[in-house]
């Protein structure tokens, strides 16, 4: 019964972070203008994404444009890209192995050998895409973080973390929960 329970647990946790790595994936929120020093009134809120940037006028008027072209991206900016797409199909088949796996595990009690093979694979995987998300997410972050600190770099082009930075580390702990708890049949 507690195997079940973990189970469904980790299925639980590794469908929660699959939708929350393709959120943190497609959201412009990655970076996001600081307000620094007196500047109380603040017109335009910028945020920079992995495929778009946006800015908001007086919170009310909301204009985003898609990066124009792919060659032009700093490269960091291109293999976090690549990361995150490869986490979010990573995360989807993870998921469907589990839900296979946790399926054929209440129907059948012949072939157990096969079945823990079947879900100690979607824990490798749910492990595996954690650790993926974790990369771009913690890069951007401390980024961020050393940049807003550098005394070299202008007021207007410090940011601050983004929503999807934190959506993305929830996630990766989901994830890497969901793998752990699936490992550990």
């Amino acid at each position: 019964m507690a195997c079940c329970v973990l189970q469904i647990t980790g299925l639980i946790f590794g469908g929660v972070g699959m939708v929350g790595t393709l959120a943190a994936t497609v959201m412009p929120q990655w970076r996001v203008s600081a307000h620094i020093d007196g500047n109380i009134v603040v017109f335009e809120t910028m945020w920079e994404g992995l495929w778009m940037d946006c800015i908001s006028q007086l919170g009310v008027r909301l204009q985003c444009k898609f990066y124009d072209s792919v060659l032009a991206l700093p490269p960091p900016l291109e293999a976090f890209r690549a990361l995150m797409c490869i986490a979010v199909v990573l995360s989807i088949i993870s998921f469907l192995m589990a839900i296979v796996g946790v399926k054929y595990t209440h129907k059948t009690k012949e072939d157990t050998q096969g079945i823990s093979i079947f879900i100690l694979a979607a824990g490798v995987a749910f492990l595996l895409t954690g650790i993926l998300i974790l990369i771009p997410v913690s890069w951007t972050g401390g980024g961020i973080i050393h940049d807003f600190y550098d005394p070299k770099v202008p007021t207007p082009l410090k940011r601050e973390l983004g929503a999807a930075l934190y959506v993305g580390w929830v996630s990766a702990a989901l994830l890497i929960a969901a793998g752990a708890m699936y490992c550990s049949f």
